[in-house]
């Protein structure tokens, strides 16, 4: 399910540079087994995420916000935002700093690919993305598979090992080495790299021809 706010503005051109943006899982409770290992961790990680988002914001690149559905089949985005915001909920705060603004994209999973029974496939060729930026969690977990999807898709990929978290901080660091190294994804960081830079990387130097 891909949902966007009745009042948000139609899908324009194709996205710049043909990226878009994927915000993975952030609207979570944080009330499974392993969160609390995740915690200490989670400020960064939505500093680093809200900076790419503003970043996209000033280059026009859509933001396409990924998440689990926790089992609720019949919610959509207001609800799942609703329930893991809830006041006994220890991802609360992440939530009310990361929600997804009324033009933002939407799409709800069932399991831990952002590409599994879900519109994202056919949501990104209508915005004409065709290179993704992946950021959230599970490194680990849903972000590895949305990469092999996107991957076997071939999508371009950048995974900024800043921009994603996991429970144990030696899996996450195994998954991006595996996203580097079979799924040919960009990892740097972004105090090493960021949006606008990377979304020119193929363009030719001044003076040389493509």
């Amino acid at each position: 399910m891909a949902d966007r706010d009745p009042d948000a503005a139609r899908i324009g051109g194709p996205a710049p540079g043909g990226v878009g943006l994927l915000i993975i899982d952030m609207i979570n409770p944080m009330d499974f087994s392993g969160a609390e290992a995740m915690l200490p961790r989670i400020d960064a990680l939505v500093a680093t995420v809200l900076d790419l988002r503003r970043q996209a914001d000033a280059l026009g690149v859509p933001v396409v916000y990924v998440n689990d559905n926790y089992g609720q089949w019949h919610s959509e985005r207001s609800k799942i935002i609703e329930t893991c915001a809830a006041p006994d909920r220890p991802g609360r705060e992440m939530i009310r700093r990361i929600a997804p603004r009324p033009d933002d994209y939407f799409v709800i999973k069932p399991q831990v690919s952002g590409f599994y029974a879900t519109n994202l496939p056919v949501l990104l060729p209508k915005l004409g993305v065709r290179r993704l930026v992946l950021t959230g969690i599970a490194a680990d977990i849903c972000v590895l598979f949305t990469a092999a999807d996107a991957h076997m898709r071939d999508y371009d990929l950048w995974i900024p090992p800043d921009a994603v978290a996991g429970e144990d901080e030696r899996r996450a660091q195994w998954a991006l080495a595996i996203m580097r190294q079979s799924l040919a994804a960009e990892t740097r960081p972004t105090r090493e790299l960021d949006l606008k830079r990377w979304m020119r990387r193929d363009e030719p130097e001044p003076g040389q021809e493509r």
